[in-house]
């Protein structure tokens, strides 16, 4: 109650020896015992007198049904964790975690497939790239006799620059009415 431990009791006590003396102590600790019965029938009583207080505003009720109402049963929550039961008792053994590993190798294999095969056809579509420099550079060196191919080249180049219209220079702001504003102000000087 008072949170009093065995030190603190006996230098209690000591001190009631002391001060009280050795003759009167054991009735000063029978009345203590006493009183200290006293208060704990009462406040048992008290607490009883809140708790039928309770029972009869209808405190109990309302409590036992708030508890039934948030219960995990009524709740389905026991559902759920039944369910979840089975995910702690799956075996990675067993033939799904087989077929799973399965699973996982043939998409292994799959992705390396799949990443040979484009290395090969990047690796084809290079040789193909290859070949045709080799093609371009071989014509260049015989077609130099016949010019050809030089005119034609020459006329999209001709037609780009006939489309691209050529900028006109903005034409100045006449300056006759300045002048005109500024002979007034002139003749105001003079006068």
């Amino acid at each position: 109650m008072f949170d009093l431990g065995m030190t603190e009791l006996l230098v209690i006590g000591v001190v009631a020896l002391i001060v009280i003396g050795p003759k009167d102590l054991p009735m000063l600790f029978r009345k203590v015992g006493q009183y200290v019965g006293k208060a704990k029938g009462m406040a048992r009583e008290f607490s009883r007198a809140m708790d039928q207080a309770a029972d009869d505003s209808g405190m109990k009720e309302a409590t036992s049904s708030f508890k039934d109402m948030t219960s995990a049963k009524n709740m389905g929550l026991d559902d759920i964790n039944d369910a979840t039961k089975e995910f702690k008792k799956w075996d990675i053994d067993s033939e799904t975690g087989k077929l799973a590993e399965e699973r996982a190798a043939n998409a292994k294999k799959i992705h390396e497939l799949t990443a040979k095969r484009a290395e090969e056809r990047l690796a084809e579509q290079a040789k193909r790239a290859e070949d045709a420099k080799a093609e371009e550079a071989a014509p260049k060196k015989t077609a130099k006799k016949p010019t050809t191919k030089k005119p034609a080249a020459k006329k999209p180049a001709a037609a780009k620059k006939a489309a691209v219209p050529k900028a006109t220079p903005k034409k100045t702001a006449p300056k006759k009415a300045a002048a005109k504003k500024t002979a007034p102000k002139a003749a105001k000087d003079t006068a």
